[in-house]
């Protein structure tokens, strides 16, 4: 039951995240700094790349970090080719991809401690 509903979770996620990176819904609010928009793509990545290793250690699959940071990377790189080419709304910029690859990698590393922590 617990890998259904991580899936489904996951799922419903990318649907979102592939919605509102292809339509253009605004101003987000404000968080403070000049790259407030590179901030949003690192947190959105961190969370994909945590959801899908949430799937997949629960399935039957070697590496679950490693396949969650491919698909997020190739998700992410794939989503700004998209935008540069199916919108006038939304652009592709090279530093969101690396805003989404950042989000990924440090998702990762968090993941891979807390693998490893034992609670007593």
């Amino acid at each position: 039951m617990a890998k259904h509903l991580a899936l489904t979770v996951l799922v419903l996620y990318v649907a979102l995240l592939t919605f509102f990176s292809l339509k253009s819904i605004g101003e987000l609010p404000p968080i403070g700094f000049a790259f407030d928009d590179k901030i949003y793509h690192f947190l959105s990545y961190m969370l994909l790349t945590s959801l899908c290793y949430n799937y997949f250690r629960n399935t039957n699959r070697s590496f679950p970090i490693l396949i969650s940071i491919m698909i997020s990377i190739i998700y992410g790189v794939l989503i700004e080719w998209l935008q540069g080419i199916t919108s006038n709304l939304r652009i592709s910029d090279a530093y969101d991809v690396v805003a989404n690859i950042l989000g990924t990698i440090f998702a990762a590393i968090v993941l891979s401690q807390l693998k490893n922590v034992k609670l007593k």
